[in-house]
């Protein structure tokens, strides 16, 4: 198949190149509006008992559970004239706005209810809260709180308006995920382009993986556009999947021009080194392709739309990117010829620096071959170091702790941000993370609200507890009510209360108390709602689909690799390698972004726990991007070892020559995949930056201490046992294994290895 889309290419040329690009400007016409049809998280499911209660409340007590808070500051104090008048412009705004309901304000409460308006009063009593709820969909939620922010926000007359809430949260990241990409795509693809001169020397095949990436970012965004007309998808896929669309466009491009170079190096013609790049270099990116997308796939089994928008937005962006390379690449190729090494840079650079031309080494004499060869002559002690030095590196994660994210995962320049940090310290109560708890249906008595609000109120770090019947608090002596109640927490339809709090709904001590308040004997039948419970919910919902998941992803990598080694050994090993190396991987992230370590130089704050999404989408990433250089490893040293005569003495000289023949290509490809990785972590998002760096770290952990280390070590104390599989399987492989036969061979030439210089 491979090779008659490389004929075809080649065959029509000009025709490809030009529907290629008329592809990618409606591909990116279509997409440069996806980021405005995209959810803020997409972490919740409607099956969810918090989502539930809260979704009860919206429709039964409009405003009784608040996702917009704006805070409003001044050092003349609350009470000031100057506040009063602008807290009550931001009142008339909201109550004016159709899609606003549930309006409470301390300036209204502390004249209506002053019992109650303490509640929304700093303790410097230079702050005061204006709660309200917007309604909709999560998108056109996030929408209108944009709207709305950009109405509110400012600085007026020596009073600060902040807009805040989980609505003010969400708006402001999906805004700055924006720039960020914009800044991410602005230092990746100049980077990139630098490297890959200092690679190839020639600038012409330099800009051929540019060209590819080019076409897969356009690609992406029109892909993510036509996502979202039918599902949720999340605003965090934008940068991720544009990322890995440019990187594995680049990888995969790099491999096959590399590959087309070194055959025109041997001797063939530009045709005959074109098939039979795409022959090798081309079936190593599509099976690298279906093992990242079918990682990716795996996402699927996850209920969250967060989730599932990466795995089908993946799938596609990585299919997107394999089709480029095998289908673009020869086009330009046949059309550039040997013009492929035009405009060498490295001839004027050689000169200027004195040194003569450069010289063409054999494999045998490279560092690479140098190097390996060292490691499999103490292949032991070797495995038994990195394998050691891994596992230490992984120890962190074993005090992993996880959490939905919340305000904190934005900069200190951010509104919502502002109004968190003072919600979390400033006022006696956390607004924003306070539980409530639903009773459908309930038509009992006021005493049976009064007994449960008591009981919830005498639980340790409940300052509060409003209700239909009155307020309950603690006062020192004991709990007893300290305020009327509030006749609109309870209806026809049933009632609600509202439990405050001084815990942080994502430590332990903030789990122990949604524990504690879900084991007080109810009046009926209860929905716990609120940061807490959706924290609890949806970590016991992805922790559920997790062994589904990685069952999945462990069945499907077995199965490539068979089909592409026709080894049942090598599949194994691979499989333990990635795991190994994903420990250290996750090991660090837990050290610098949970402990805190490096948040100064990084510039985000550090939570005491991390956002539980990013280590299972960094899992399937980087266990496909992993996957990517085994693939083109084991590639390389198959060709070898199916060449020898197959002896322990082969097994070795394979292993040596496969690596000294691809280490510069797969660390040039792992640097310049770190780049754009790296590039994403620039972000003023904490998750956007802990998946940049924990990728860049895997990309580049694999393709060093792997590969050149851990791999050979293993692989030659296996020896000829890599190799093996039972005949009945054997047989099976050779019937259906995923191989192309070369129609076209370049002549031998064991001397010359162009790829690799001195």
């Amino acid at each position: 198949m491979l090779t008659n889309l490389a004929r075809f290419a080649m065959t029509r040329p000009r025709a490809v190149l030009v529907a290629a690009l008329l592809l990618m400007i409606i591909c990116g016409g279509f997409g440069v509006t996806a980021k405005s049809h995209m959810v803020g998280g997409g972490y919740l499911t409607p099956e969810l008992e918090s989502v539930q209660a809260n979704d009860f409340i919206d429709k039964h007590f409009p405003g009784g559970n608040p996702n917009l808070i704006v805070m409003v500051s001044t050092d003349a104090g609350v009470n000031s004239p100057v506040a009063r008048e602008e807290a009550q412009s931001v009142t008339d705004r909201l109550t004016q706005d159709p899609n606003v309901t549930g309006v409470q304000s301390y300036w209204t409460d502390l004249t209506t209810r002053p019992d109650l308006a303490t509640a929304l009063r700093s303790k410097d009593s230079h702050r005061g809260l204006i709660m309200a709820t917007i309604l909709g969909t999560d998108n056109e939620v996030q929408n209108r709180a944009v709207a709305l922010s950009a109405d509110i926000n400012g600085d007026r007359d020596g009073v600060q308006v902040r807009v805040g809430g989980m609505a003010g949260s969400f708006a402001d990241i999906n805004h700055q995920v924006e720039k960020d990409l914009i800044l991410a795509e602005s230092i990746a693809v100049p980077v990139s382009g630098l490297l890959l001169v200092l690679v190839f020397g020639s600038v012409v095949a330099a800009a051929l993986p540019l060209m590819v990436g080019f076409f897969a970012i356009a690609a992406t965004l029109g892909i993510l556009r036509l996502m979202t007309v039918f599902m949720d998808v999340s605003i965090f896929a934008l940068n991720m999947t544009s990322a890995l669309g440019l990187a594995l466009a680049i990888d995969y491009s790099l491999f096959i021009v590399s590959r087309y170079r070194e055959e025109l190096g041997n001797g063939l013609d530009s045709r005959a080194a074109i098939l039979r790049a795409v022959q090798t270099a081309g079936r190593t990116v599509v099976f690298s392709g279906l093992t990242v997308a079918l990682a990716l796939a795996a996402l699927a089994v996850f209920p969250q739309p967060f989730f599932k928008s990466f795995a089908y937005a993946g799938v596609a962006v990585v299919a997107a990117a394999v089709g480029a390379a095998v289908l673009l690449l020869p086009a330009a190729l046949i059309l550039l010829g040997d013009r492929v090494n035009a405009w060498d840079l490295r001839k004027p650079l050689r000169r200027l620096l004195g040194r003569g031309e450069r010289t063409v080494v054999r494999a045998e004499d490279s560092g690479w071959y140098r190097l390996v060869s060292g490691v499999m002559k103490r292949p032991i002690p070797v495995a038994v170091a990195v394998t050691g030095i891994l596992l230490l590196l992984g120890t962190p994660f074993l005090s992993a702790h996880f959490g939905t994210p919340d305000d904190r995962m934005i900069g200190t320049f951010a509104s919502s941000r502002q109004v968190g940090d003072a919600v979390r310290g400033d006022f006696n109560a956390n607004m924003a993370s306070s539980a409530v708890v639903v009773l459908p249906g309930f038509h009992g008595t006021s005493t049976e609200i009064r007994d449960y609000a008591t009981a919830l109120a005498k639980v340790p770090g409940v300052p509060a507890v409003l209700s239909s019947d009155g307020v309950y608090a603690d006062d020192g002596t004991g709990v007893r009510k300290v305020a009327a109640g509030i006749s609109q927490m309870a209806g026809p339809d049933g009632a609600y209360l509202s439990i405050g709090t001084r815990e942080s709904p994502f430590t332990e001590a903030g789990k122990t108390q949604l524990e504690a308040l879900r084991a007080v004997p109810a009046p009926g039948p209860v929905l716990f709602g609120g940061a807490a419970a959706l924290n609890k919910d949806t970590m016991d919902s992805v922790i559920s689909r997790l062994p589904l998941a990685g069952a999945a992803i462990a069945v499907i990598t077995l199965i490539l690799l068979f089909l592409f080694t026709g080894s049942v050994v090598l599949p194994v090993k691979a499989l333990l390698l990635n795991v190994l190396s994903l420990t250290a991987t996750f090991g660090a992230m837990i050290w610098i972004f949970q402990d805190g370590h490096l948040a100064g130089v990084l510039g985000f704050t550090p939570t005491g726990s991390v956002d539980m999404f990013m280590p299972i989408l960094m899992f399937c990433l980087a266990f496909g991007m992993s996957m990517d250089y085994e693939v083109f490893l084991l590639s390389r040293i198959r060709e070898e070892w199916l060449s020898s005569d197959r002896t322990p003495e082969a097994n070795t000289r394979s292993v040596a020559l496969g690596v000294a023949r691809t280490g510069k290509i797969f660390t040039a490809a792992a640097g310049l995949m770190a780049v754009v990785l790296l590039a994403v972590a620039t972000s003023e998002v904490t998750a956007m930056k802990l998946f940049g760096i924990g990728l860049a770290l895997a990309v580049i952990a694999d393709a060093t201490v792997i590969r050149a280390l851990l791999a050979p070590a293993l692989m030659r104390l296996m020896s000829t046992t890599n190799w093996w599989s039972p005949k009945p399987l054997a047989a099976l492989h050779k019937k259906i294994g995923l191989e192309e036969t070369p129609t076209e061979h370049p002549a031998p030439n064991p001397v010359q290895e162009p790829a690799l210089t001195k």
